[in-house]
């Protein structure tokens, strides 16, 4: 039996309106594409600069977030009107720079490309200095007992700010770099209960804010890996006892990885020992040779 010939023919007809068809939505499918990447584009470049203007705000509510600085520590009150001590920490590494689209703390760590393309040496941004050393003289005795009355900080820039000494720090390296960064930024961290300043940047020089020069005081130069290099080895302990106990002290150190600190205000320069020894044990040493002349326990 033979197919009729118009059942063949309808089918071709239909073949090719199909075909036609799809020749018409093919520019549309296409003009629909290019509408959509340019709407995606679109909505990327609005998010990116939205990122740009709000950065410094991401920036302030992550190094703020579960950040234990605002908090007070309680001190001792019975030890308040005794002589104390002071700490100051010359050429701080504390150096913040916009890194790709944020600003950070330089450290020699994570920023060592950066550091080299910009023909600077990594070794020079220790800031992880500053942490160990603010560490151990708040947690230190002497503070405990209220015998701490200030800590000074000035960087390698010349910006001098001032640590109260009842701040709790916090314990971890990234978010003491994100409280670095709010205070070189704002220029003041402020309490979480209280408007009580608890770190700020001050006007230079760091010699108005220690104690009068009525008073006698002895300033201490103990460099991190240069303080075994002074002719005058001390036993830290004996020559505190010789010191007068009516007056405060001032203990300066260096608190950098290398180089010498050079300040016009030093009166004694002294070495505690004949190894190099970081900033950080040097700090340990005095609050150790403190708390034994003035009965702490």
């Amino acid at each position: 039996m033979v197919r009729p010939y118009g059942i063949k023919v309808n089918r071709r007809k239909e073949r090719q309106e199909r075909y036609d068809k799809e020749e018409e939505e093919k520019p549309k499918f296409e003009q629909k594409r290019k509408e959509s990447v340019e709407k995606k584009a679109k909505r990327e470049s609005i998010s990116d600069t939205e990122e740009e203007d709000n950065e410094e705000k991401e920036i302030t509510e992550e190094a703020t977030e579960n950040v234990d600085v605002g908090i007070r520590v309680v001190l001792s009150n019975d030890n308040k009107d005794k002589p104390g001590v002071i700490f100051v920490l010359e050429k701080a590494s504390l150096e913040v720079t916009k890194v790709g689209k944020t600003y950070e703390l330089l450290n020699s760590d994570d920023h060592a490309d950066f550091l080299r393309k910009n023909n600077r040496n990594p070794t020079d941004y220790r800031p992880d200095i500053t942490h160990q050393a603010l560490l151990m003289i708040l947690d230190s005795p002497v503070n405990k007992a209220g015998r701490l009355k200030a800590v000074y900080i000035r960087t390698e820039q010349g910006v001098l700010f001032e640590v109260q000494p009842y701040v709790r720090i916090t314990r971890t390296y990234k978010r003491f770099a994100g409280i670095m960064l709010q205070l070189l930024q704002n220029l003041s961290i402020t309490a979480v209960d209280s408007p009580q300043k608890l770190l700020c940047v001050i006007k230079n020089p760091v010699t108005n804010y220690l104690p009068p020069n009525s008073r006698k005081i002895v300033f201490f130069s103990l460099l991190s890996s240069l303080s075994y290099s002074s002719e005058k080895l001390v036993n830290m302990q004996k020559h505190l006892a010789t010191v007068c106990s009516e007056t405060d002290i001032v203990f300066v150190l260096g608190a950098m990885s290398h180089g010498k600190i050079e300040c016009d205000y030093i009166e004694e320069f002294v070495a505690i020992s004949g190894y190099p020894l970081s900033t950080a044990y040097c700090v340990s040493r005095i609050c150790e040779a403190l708390s034994t002349n003035w009965n702490i326990i």
